[in-house]
């Protein structure tokens, strides 16, 4: 006997429909699985006997054969246990199942037939969705991502005896709903402030115009100024996050198993700091199966390199595409895959080993050729795509002990937000949301100089030195300064802050 169950599996953050096939047929018992499953999947044999034996189920002692088509995509993951059991059971005729063609199954069965959360349903929902499926049954610890896509019906279960109870119309699963829009629209409550930051008001600024275009941002001063601290605080001031935006945030993590339970969907933008010991493959992704790395993890977020000279070199360099780009493609024997990863890079580091270079109170230690040295660890390319630069002295004991008021970042964040919707509405149609993704043709259209601007930047372009990719990003963040100024011109004011966030190019880098 021959039965069909459908599935879903998982290339890059997007799903597909997997056809579970099951044959048994007379012969010696045999259990094999095709269709080019992975150990995970190949293991299952053992969790499905012992989960339909344990569900007092019967399991046959005879030849079965299992395709996972399409036959020629590596499958992984434990989620295809709960189809292959409905299928052996359907093929068995030990009940008669009705309609389940119109389900999709996911699950990992425990020996007891427990059914345990998988990663990746928000992707198999959509994929269901966009393929005319209106039922999908899941494990109840994932229910709450799936219930997101509110055009399909999700039916949490608990067990395969209740998914077999159901199917059989001996007794029905609650079909699980939630309120998305509700969930959206909340308002996400941060444990730091920008308040809590005393003095610093250039730096404050810096990230400001920074979250208002996206750009990404390095920092470089002495150890103990508030480096970290006031990177921590960003995610407290970026632009509120569209749906579109938090369903693609979340089914990344939902793929890499990093949505945290009873979570159904991320509405604050992400922030991922990882240590300064982390390999290529964790920061871009990979794996024989590429998984999403950091990079991808702070989609439409932040991603913070904490004193970045210390980060391998070549780790740091494989970084420079996926910046350029807003994605990553990682190829492997197995698959080729594309992950979004439009991130704002915010890095803070040391002007020199010591720690105290140019510092007005403490002396440097480190001689001139330590200097170059250490800085040299940060190759021109990767500070070019650094929109802005910005030094961060040490704070006055006067600014600490300082009882004046301290701008609080919902105060920053009504700028930003202002300062967002006036690019979102300007770049209508261009697929564009931010002035930090101008290509140079739209740069030429919207970041028009005049001729006393003009001649300011080119005494800068000079004086500095910079590169035609420097020039570009400053007439990026000029145009970001331009907006939070409400201003549809780029004044000489906004152009000259703009540029003096390229003044570390000449005083530490050249």
């Amino acid at each position: 006997m021959i039965s069909r169950v459908k599935s879903c599996g998982l290339l890059g953050i997007d799903g597909y429909i997997v056809d579970v096939e099951v044959d048994i047929s007379k012969g010696l018992p045999s259990f094999d699985i095709v269709g080019l499953p992975d150990a995970a999947i190949r293991e299952a044999k053992e969790r499905v006997r012992s989960a339909i034996k344990n569900c007092n189920l019967e399991f046959p002692v005879k030849r079965i054969t299992i395709n996972l088509a399409p036959a020629h995509i590596k499958k992984e993951g434990p989620s295809f246990d709960l189809p292959i059991s409905i299928g052996i059971l359907k093929a068995c005729e030990q009940f008669e199942m009705k309609d389940t063609d119109d389900y999709i199954f996911l699950g990992e069965l425990s020996l007891n037939g427990e059914l345990r959360a998988v990663n990746g349903v928000l992707p198999a929902v959509i994929t269901a969705y966009k393929n005319g499926i209106k039922k999908v049954i899941v494990p109840q610890d994932n229910a709450f991502e799936a219930a997101v896509i509110k055009e399909v019906e999700i039916y949490p279960a608990n067990n395969l005896y209740d998914v077999v109870c159901h199917l059989t119309n001996q007794k029905a699963l609650p079909v699980f709903k939630i309120e998305s829009d509700a969930i959206f629209s909340s308002h996400n409550q941060y444990d730091v402030d920008f308040s809590d930051v005393k003095g610093q008001e250039n730096v404050k600024r810096a990230l400001e115009v920074a979250a208002a275009g996206g750009h990404n941002c390095l920092m470089i001063g002495a150890p103990g100024c508030g480096k970290t601290m006031i990177a921590k605080r960003l995610p407290t001031i970026l632009p509120d996050m569209s749906f579109e935006e938090s369903l693609e945030v979340t089914k990344i993590h939902s793929i890499a198993g990093l949505l945290p339970k009873g979570t159904a969907l991320i509405t604050s933008r992400p922030f991922r700091n990882p240590h300064h010991t982390i390999s290529n493959a964790s920061l871009v992704g990979g794996g024989k199966i590429p998984k999403p790395g950091e990079i991808s993890l702070a989609h439409f977020g932040v991603l913070f390199l904490d004193e970045l000279p210390e980060f391998k070199k070549d780790v740091l360099e494989v970084m420079r595409q996926p910046l350029e780009d807003g994605q990553v493609t990682i190829s492997r024997v197995n698959a080729t895959l594309t992950y979004p990863c439009s991130t704002m890079l915010i890095a803070s580091m040391n002007p020199c080993k010591c720690g105290f270079y140019g510092d007005p109170i403490r002396e440097c230690t480190c001689t001139s050729v330590q200097i170059q040295k250490y800085l040299g660890k940060i190759s021109g390319p990767l500070l070019d795509r650094m929109d802005i630069h910005v030094e961060v002295s040490p704070v006055k004991y006067k600014d600490l002990e300082s009882g004046d008021r301290v701008e609080s970042s919902k105060e920053i964040k009504e700028r930003v937000n202002k300062a967002r919707q006036i690019q979102l509405n300007r770049y209508k149609g261009y697929d564009i949301f931010c002035n930090a993704q101008l290509k140079p043709a739209h740069i030429k259209k919207f970041c028009v100089l005049g001729e006393e601007e003009k001649s300011l930047l080119r005494s800068a372009f000079e004086k500095l030195g910079l590169s035609a990719r420097a020039h570009n990003r400053i007439l990026k963040v000029a145009r970001t300064i331009a907006d939070l100024d409400n201003s549809e011109r780029i004044n000489a004011n906004h152009l000259a802050e703009a540029i003096q966030y390229r003044s570390l190019d000449r005083k530490f880098f050249k």
